[in-house]
């Protein structure tokens, strides 16, 4: 009697199989199948389909991703690579990201590597033996081919079976030189990202190519290399102490990111300058609290979210084999956001 009991209980609590749900709706399990799955093209009343599902919320029956990956050889997993896990560029990219995966039922796991290139080579083929049927890159120094469909966003090196979403830094480095020179600055400090960015060299060769096209002169002197590679503000508050006890004198200063110019504003606050009475702060990214910072901070708009959506819905579309032609890479403007942390040279009374 005792044995029955626990029989039933253990009944009770095992996972609900496709047969079983089946049965108690007495249809076929290939009917059910197409139901739960969203298969498309097949004739089954609503009324059919949805006692289908009820039921299947009354069990609590959950499709076996296991067994449905089998048949089909679909896992609809990606795998994503990304630095690190921070507020700002990754996250905002990342979001993007979700939106598609999500929208098209795809499951993601995410694996950082802290630009260590050790595990930038590993990673790969652990996310392709783990089921990841396409991979993501995010500001990643990709070595070579990777073992599954890729795509990567700022990825700046041509690799066989990679595209690469990439903004015009081009257009980005007119569109910040421009701002300063019809402001009237000259005398401009600059940030050459830590060498960890993938964007690093590729924004700084823009910004020299497009200072050339203006008449402006770069002063090796007020020419910051960033020696740390941090995601915090306390990137750009150090390289404003450095100047400043150099005695170096500028107008303006073009930070590698919004993050860099926040802690750049900080540091002058604390030396009593002014923003942009003083000196004017220009950003890049326009991460979402740019905006909300006092001074709101002028930047270059890097369209984070959507370039991960598109690197989602190219991904997508190979891993399914679409029929459209994989491009090498794929282009996306900025724009210029005008806000407090720039103003005219000379306003300092």
């Amino acid at each position: 009697m005792a044995q029955g009991k626990n029989s039933a209980m253990k009944d009770k609590s095992a996972p609900v199989t496709l047969k079983v749900l089946a049965a108690r709706l007495h249809l076929d399990p290939a009917t059910v199948s197409v139901v739960l799955n969203n298969v498309p093209g097949r004739s089954i009343p609503e009324t059919t389909r949805e006692r289908i599902r009820a039921m299947a919320r009354e069990m609590n029956y959950h499709p076996s991703y296991i067994a449905r990956s089998l048949r089909n050889r679909r896992t609809m997993m990606v795998g994503i690579l990304t630095p690190v896990l921070s507020e700002g560029y990754h996250s905002e990219v990342m979001n993007g990201i979700f939106e598609q995966l999500i929208e098209q039922d795809y499951f993601n796991f995410i694996a950082t590597h802290r630009h260590r290139a050790e595990l930038v080579a590993k990673y790969p083929g652990m996310m392709q033996s783990r089921g990841a049927e396409g991979i993501l890159a995010i500001d990643t120094h990709l070595a070579g081919p990777l073992p599954v469909p890729a795509v990567s966003i700022a990825g700046h090196t041509r690799i066989p079976g990679v595209t690469n979403v990439l903004l015009d830094h081009a257009a980005a480095a007119r569109l910040t030189l421009q701002h300063l020179h019809e402001l009237g600055h000259s005398r401009i400090a600059f940030m050459h990202g830590h060498p960890n960015s993938s964007d690093s060299d590729t924004r700084w060769e823009a910004l020299q190519c497009a200072a050339r096209e203006l008449g402006i002169a770069i002063d090796p002197a007020l020419t910051i290399h960033i020696d740390e590679d941090r995601t915090t503000p306390e990137l750009g508050y150090p390289v404003v102490e450095r100047l400043l006890r150099q005695q170096k004198r500028f107008t303006a200063m073009v930070c590698f990111n919004d993050v860099a110019a926040i802690g750049v504003i900080r540091a002058l606050h604390d030396a009593e300058i002014r923003v942009p009475q003083d000196v004017s702060v220009i950003g890049f990214d326009d991460v979402p609290y740019a905006a909300f910072h006092s001074p709101r901070l002028t930047t270059i708009r890097q369209p984070l979210h959507e370039m991960g959506a598109l690197a989602a819905r190219l991904l997508i579309d190979q891993m399914s084999g679409g029929q459209g032609e994989r491009k090498d890479e794929v282009m996306v403007s900025p724009e210029l956001v005008v806000r407090e942390s720039t103003g005219a040279a000379g306003q300092a009374k």
